[in-house]
């Protein structure tokens, strides 16, 4: 049984940076790609960023430069690297793992889901 569990989500100031950890079960990361997600109220869940299992990064325009996708292989542990926070990033973030080992970017790729952490960014 895949299990995603996520931590680092809170409340900061912007300007401020935040790390996201997503520690999986049941799959190994490194043969797959892991992409996180983010839901702001009133707009759909959007990738942020991804990682296949080769180590392909993408970013989304409007965090190119800002946040940064990593993964720990000895640690199974797929982070997100978020710096320069702005109030337009306060959203859920959910950390979700596809079957496919190259780079997904649609929701329909990610079969396993993580429960969500809600980042908060304030002014």
């Amino acid at each position: 049984q895949v299990q995603l569990v996520e931590s680092g989500g809170g409340l900061v100031q912007a300007g401020d940076s935040l790390r996201l950890s997503c520690a999986a079960s049941g799959r190994t990361f490194s043969n797959h790609a892991t992409g996180w997600f983010r839901q702001a109220p009133g707009k759909e869940r959007e990738l942020v960023a991804a990682i296949s299992g080769g180590g392909s990064l993408y970013y989304e325009d409007s965090v190119k430069g800002r946040f940064a996708i990593a993964r720990d292989n000895a640690k199974n542990t797929v982070y997100l690297q978020m710096n320069s926070l702005k109030l337009e990033d306060t959203a859920v973030y959910y950390c979700a793992s596809s079957p496919a080992y190259h780079i997904a970017t649609l929701r329909s790729e990610y079969d396993y889901w993580g429960q969500g952490t809600q980042v908060t960014v304030s002014s």
